[in-house]
């Protein structure tokens, strides 16, 4: 009851009495419904949505908010269904309650399948109603706070599972004060015997800190007062989780992350966060390279404040954030400060921008547990702000390169990006971007995703479409391959693939227990299935054969700008012109190896496994061919022979020299080529390279 009265008062606080009348109906009837039902620490249950009401209370979150919270639970754990809370509280209310509900106990590790679908629930929900996302938070903030009863281990599973999820989403979301309060008690949780050595050691070295504090805290406040600007100056405490982190990360001592000072400056206009920026510059030292403004360029989450780090008296490093009472509300409370602080609505927007970011990536992602790997790379890491060419600010996480920008911008840019120009240079698309730069990305109509760029991008939107898009391709490809395949099959049954009926459709279905034709195509392409027996299937029983045909008169004609999924074999590097004979290899498809390669010595009879291919005539793309030459050592050879490979149009991809003895060396390139004729063209511009004693390809 104490706790009842506490809420109401603090609830009069800023709620019309009509709004703190329905809260308190709404704890009645929620008293009613836990009746009987007990804690694990004993206490009545109620005590537990009554303390997450109290939480929200803090914050100043609307009545609708407090109700939902009182009546978390009682849809999962009660008769009560969403029809009757409707009926009872209104719409808003039940399906604040039905949301936050849907977010079931998390299993963790051992069921992480579940934990990631049940991220997917939550990424919905907010998307409907950012509240239900407070509401979670408060009720797993209170089980933080009460986990002491659970066995350890399930204290351990909570905890990860706090600072893996919970506590970057709070930050994401600006509410500073519930993420240090998420990670310190997770830290105590998942190691208590660090957390407590790391408590030990902040309580010996406070006594000396508190002089320096009050001795550096007097200095400015007596400049600020000089100079007429009115701020309040706080000292500001590391939490446990944050010197713990830098500690592992930056492999730095207890004391060196202690010796930095923090301080925060809260004024009251824009104007005096940069005059009182200059204040503590010309009071101490500022170190160059270490003033941020993110007041100017905001992070993605709605934080504003100027940050500056400063050398002060005794030579002690000081770190200082100047922001106004607005700025430092979003900065502990972020969206929550929409409530608490009406101006700061701008922090929504932001908010609204991530969430439809996590449902793009949703639609994308293979399924939850790729979803949540993607948003785990997102929760939260630092940032840096670019420039696109009309000057617009593209916020990104460190590390981030042209390619994600390039999906930052837009999906279409990313899949058709080829270049980028960074302050007007030509730069590579891996180099990772750093803030102030301006970033120019050109695209061509027909580029498309390299694989090898899941190798360097950081953002979860990046990764996420070029996964997307590869997988869509790989599927159009094999299906695409599946149609020729199954097309040569049919010649055998007097039919072609144009002969198909809905009647032989069915009855593969039937057979295969396949979800549809196409998957059929597509296992075929990939060499899962073999095309022959699929035929076979498909026709009328009056055609079927009873045997595979010992071969096929026509060759499958290849083209390698055609969309269709088929690999070189690097055993032997074939090249358009080579005799040609495609390998089905399980999951990869139709690999092409040179007619006399070694490698098909044991399938070279089988007909469903090795079949004839020709080359189109209008293949047009370079290919890897391995060429040996054997030199006589000679200062400057490889320039040479690098600039005949050039004359010759083909381009060098490998180099390597062996010497032989004193007075001769074997050279290995690797070099591209358009074809068997391309290749002799170089091949014979090389021989006349004066050194060159002989140059041949290399056969397998």
């Amino acid at each position: 009851m104490q706790a009842i009265d506490a809420l109401g008062d603090k609830l009069s606080s800023y709620l019309e009495p009509s709004h703190v009348k329905k809260v308190l109906r709404a704890y009645e009837f929620a008293d009613k419904c836990h009746q009987g039902q007990y804690r694990q620490s004993g206490e009545p249950y109620i005590s537990h949505p009554v303390a997450v009401t109290h939480i929200l209370a803090d914050m100043h979150l609307d009545h609708e908010s407090m109700m939902a919270a009182m009546l978390h639970d009682v849809i999962e754990d009660t008769h009560v269904d969403k029809k009757q809370l409707s009926r009872r509280f209104g719409k808003p209310v039940a399906e604040l309650v039905d949301g936050v509900s849907k977010l079931t106990e998390i299993e963790f590790a051992s069921k992480a399948e579940q934990q990631a679908e049940n991220f997917q629930k939550m990424t919905l929900a907010m998307s409907r109603d950012i509240r239900v996302i407070l509401v979670k938070l408060a009720d797993r903030l209170h089980n933080m706070r009460t986990l002491g009863v659970l066995r350890p281990e399930k204290r351990r599973r909570i905890a990860r599972e706090t600072l893996e999820i919970y506590a970057p989403m709070a930050q994401r979301l600006g509410m500073n004060d519930m993420r240090i309060e998420f990670e310190d008690l997770g830290f105590n949780a998942l190691y208590p015997l660090r957390y407590r050595r790391i408590r030990e050691a902040i309580t010996a070295a406070t006594g000396h800190r508190k002089e320096l504090v009050a001795e550096i805290k007097d200095a400015v406040e007596v400049r600020l007062e000089s100079e007429d600007i009115k701020g309040k100056v706080f000292g500001r405490e590391k939490h446990l989780w944050s010197i713990y982190q830098k500690m592992k990360s930056k492999k730095k001592s207890f004391r060196e992350i202690m010796d930095v000072f923090g301080f925060r400056i809260v004024v009251e206009s824009v104007e005096d966060c940069y005059r009182a920026l200059g204040v503590m510059h010309n009071l101490f030292k500022p170190v160059a390279g270490e003033f941020k403004d993110y007041i100017a360029i905001p992070k993605s989450n709605g934080y504003q404040s100027l940050h500056t780090v400063l050398i002060g008296m005794h030579g002690v490093p000081i770190e200082v954030q100047i922001r106004t009472a607005d700025m430092n509300a979003m900065a502990d409370f972020g969206i929550a400060a929409h409530w608490l602080y009406k101006s700061s609505e701008k922090g929504l927007p932001r908010t609204a921008r991530w969430i439809q970011e996590l449902l793009d990536l949703q639609k994308h992602a293979g399924n939850s547990l790729e979803f949540i790997e993607h948003v785990k790379n997102d929760l939260f890491p630092d940032e840096v702000y670019v420039f696109t060419p009309k000057g617009e600010i593209i916020s990104l996480p460190s590390g981030a390169t042209a390619v994600d920008f390039a999906y930052a911008v837009h999906t279409a840019v990313g899949n058709h990006c080829v270049a980028c120009e960074v302050n007007g240079q030509i730069a590579s698309l891996s180099e990772p971007l750093e803030s102030g730069q301006r970033i120019l990305i050109h695209t061509a109509k027909q580029a498309q995703p390299n694989p090898t760029w899941l190798g360097f991008v950081v953002t979860a939107k990046a990764r996420s479409a070029i996964r997307h898009f590869l997988k869509h391709q790989h599927h159009e490809e094999s299906v695409e391959l599946g149609k020729r395949l199954l097309g040569r099959a049919l010649k055998s049954f007097d039919a072609s693939y144009a002969d198909i009926r809905k009647s032989w459709i069915k009855r593969l279905l039937k057979e295969t227990k396949a979800p549809s034709f196409e998957a059929v195509l597509q296992q075929i392409g990939l060499g899962n299935r073999v095309a022959y027996a699929v035929a076979n299937l498909m026709v009328p029983p009056s055609k079927r054969l009873e045997s595979p045909p010992q071969s096929y008169d026509l060759p499958i004609m290849i083209d390698p700008s055609e969309k269709i999924i088929i690999s070189y074999g690097r055993c032997c590097r074939p090249i358009p012109g080579d005799p040609i004979l495609g390998h089905f290899s399980p999951g990869r498809g139709l690999v092409i190896h040179r007619e006399s390669c070694k490698n098909l010595a044991d399938i070279r009879g089988n007909v469903e496994k090795c079949m004839p291919i020709n080359w189109s005539p209008s293949s047009n793309r370079d290919f890897p061919v391995e060429v040996k030459l054997e030199v006589s050592a000679e200062r400057g050879i490889i320039a040479i022979l690098a600039s005949r490979i050039t004359e010759a149009e083909a381009t060098v991809e490998q180099i390597s020299v062996n010497e032989r003895d004193a007075h001769s060396s074997v050279v290995d390139l690797t070099i591209e080529v358009k074809n068997r004729k391309h290749l002799a063209d170089v091949m014979r511009k090389v021989r006349t390279i004066p050194p060159v004693l002989r140059v041949y390809r290399v056969k397998n």
